[in-house]
């Protein structure tokens, strides 16, 4: 597709996705910047419905995302949320999105991610005479949740010294129990509500094992939360999920949900948000009436995932009309030819290379998390720094490095043992470049990155809305985060590199369509990480407890990096096509795809 084709389909899709978000104009939607204390600071859109007014005045609800989530995961919430007519911020919490890194290790327990300095600027502050001050509320998902529960303990704590109701009338906890416990509970003076994933990966650190982990009728965690209201002879040995508990009128409402997903996808599920609406409209009796099965957030998933598609096409022709330049131009070389048809012996190298490398891929992965903590315990322990301040990219960066060149070693075996005694000859790797073409093709890869976000960050000030699906996004950044991308690259360009030589060196073969090449390669570069998802999820459906327990989090990352490393020999492929050489392809889509990586993560930058 031509470039001016995709840029007009990108546009229309954003415009539509924005038209969304704004339920139609009827929601004014603007990012706001909250200094908080120690030199901390707090991004967070702010969601306000034109019927919002001093004279009419909306509830106020923060929404928390969970570990590793930006702002925008959870758009949908402060979509449907503000339909119903309540004014709503968005944040991205502390360490992750836009915001600042915080002063504190545990910024959830300690500072509600920054919801607490919010909850306490918007109750105070002129600035929002037309917020109803005792109708605030928060909600988060996972350690969202966590910050919204110790904000109402927090608050409840604060109200308590002072006499006075809590800040906090209501709060709803989405995925995460570990903190209903008794010390915290006893404080909380604002309703409740709860919802968990009966199939949550993270329930084995839950009091009850197996199955019953995460179910919400027998867990302790949830009897706590609705007996945390009642005298000794009124306690409840079994919770009715769906049922109001309690007077919400005197915020001693409760209510559990127990929706049967898995943790990740629990914020993008119609039934959740139902639940988690039917609450709010409830304790806050929500301006707008609407039934809580009344959602248009999937149609603002499906604009916004168009546009990562369209955003991952836009990079071909973006390059490729680049080259038609008098300076890039030169980089266009003749495709080398490719490698011989495949024997039935090769067949036999080439499959045993492959399971080979998926298995190395596959097996190195969780150690890299427990290697990670050692190289780099600074970001591990969540204390701030310049050193690789990335907790969760780290691992990710060690298993890339390592692979990477396990590859091209498995490459140079496969070359020295079978292929250069049956035909192939270094000239069809497209290795050959003088120094005047790479710095051609460093230029122009740069030159790509730059455009491609460029048009991200066009695309945000025009309809404030990015790239992405879900957890998925391709989202603006601060400055600093070039640094941080800077200090990650070259680790991480050793395995893109071997990919594009490997993809290209030899898995193109004489004879051999195209499309089933890719395939292939995609496969052979995603397979061994797939690999994890599929033992953790087999473990977990046979006995009701994840293979991977203390790193649980590090396989749910794989959600996201997955689908990259199965597209990242296509382009790989399509970039050699173009300049008939390995090394755009690597430089492109490293740059890029280590910036969404990034992007979409905890990053423990120093305070200025």
């Amino acid at each position: 597709m031509k470039l001016r084709y995709l840029l007009i389909s990108l546009l229309i899709s954003s415009f539509f996705a924005s038209l969304i978000q704004t339920d139609f104009g009827n929601t004014d939607i603007s990012l706001k910047r909250l200094d908080t204390e120690k030199g901390q600071y707090l991004y967070y859109d702010l969601y306000k419905p034109k019927n919002a007014s001093s004279i009419n005045k909306a509830p106020f609800i923060a929404i928390i995302p969970g570990f590793q989530r930006s702002k925008e995961a959870l758009s949908n919430v402060a979509i449907e949320l503000s339909r119903r007519g309540h004014v709503v911020a968005l944040i991205d919490p502390y360490a992750q999105g836009l915001s600042s890194s915080s002063s504190s290790r545990i910024a959830a327990t300690t500072q509600g991610y920054g919801m607490f300095a919010l909850i306490d600027h918007v109750y105070n502050s002129k600035d929002f005479e037309y917020v109803n001050k005792n109708l605030l509320g928060s909600t988060g998902h996972s350690m969202g949740g966590n910050a919204a529960i110790r904000g109402a303990d927090f608050f409840g704590q604060e109200a308590e010294k002072y006499n006075s109701n809590s800040k906090l009338h209501s709060i709803y906890i989405s995925g995460y129990v570990l903190t209903l416990r008794d010390e915290i509970l006893k404080n909380a003076k604002s309703n409740i509500g709860v919802s968990y994933a009966l199939y949550d990966e993270g329930a084995f650190r839950n009091e009850l094992t197996g199955w019953d982990a995460a179910d919400m009728t027998i867990a302790p965690e949830s009897l706590r939360t609705v007996n945390s209201i009642f005298k000794d002879e009124d306690k409840i040995n079994k919770v009715e999920l769906n049922k109001f508990y309690g007077d919400v009128n005197n915020r001693t409402g409760r209510i559990i949900f127990n929706e049967a997903l898995l943790h990740p996808f629990q914020p993008y599920n119609k039934e959740a948000m139902a639940n988690q609406l039917y609450y709010f409209d409830t304790v806050f009796n929500s301006p707008i009436e609407l039934d809580s099965s009344d959602q248009i957030w999937q149609l603002k998933e499906l604009f916004t995932l168009i546009n990562m598609i369209l955003s991952f096409l836009l990079i071909i022709p973006l390059t490729r009309n680049l080259l038609r330049f008098n300076f890039f131009s030169k980089l266009v070389n003749e495709i080398p030819a490719p490698l011989p048809a495949q024997n039935s012996q090769s067949k036999i190298i080439f499959w045993a290379f492959l399971i080979l490398s998926a298995s190395i891929a596959c097996i190195t992965f969780i150690p890299m998390v427990e290697v990670a903590k050692v190289i780099f315990p600074e970001a591990a322990s969540r204390n701030l720094t310049w050193f690789f301040p990335q907790r969760m990219n780290n691992p990710v960066m060690l298993w890339a490095l390592f692979n990477g060149a396990i590859g091209i070693a498995i490459f140079l075996v496969s070359y020295f043992i079978f292929g250069k005694k049956h035909g192939v000859k270094t000239s069809s790797w497209g290795l050959k470049i003088n120094r005047d073409q790479l710095f051609r093709t460093i230029l122009l890869g740069i030159s790509v990155f730059i455009l491609y976000y460029l048009i991200l960050f066009i695309i945000y000030f025009m309809f404030h809305v990015d790239y992405r699906f879900w957890f998925m996004g391709i989202r603006v950044f601060q400055p600093e985060m070039l640094l941080v991308l800077l200090m990650y690259f070259p680790f991480f360009f050793v395995f893109f590199f071997s990919n594009s030589l490997r993809v290209n060196g030899s898995m193109r073969f004489s004879g051999q369509s195209e499309s089933l090449s890719r395939f292939i390669a995609g496969i052979a570069n995603s397979g061994g990480l797939l690999l994890i998802i599929i033992i953790q999820y087999l473990v977990f459906a046979f006995t009701g407890t994840v293979y991977w327990t203390t790193n649980w989090l590090s396989v749910n990352l794989l959600f996201g990096i997955v689908p990259i490393m199965f597209l990242l020999p296509y382009f790989n492929r399509i970039f050699f096509l173009m300049t008939g050489r390995i090394y755009l392809g690597p430089i492109i889509t490293c740059l890029i795809f280590i910036m969404i990586l990034s992007t979409n993560t905890v990053v423990y930058l120093p305070l200025k």
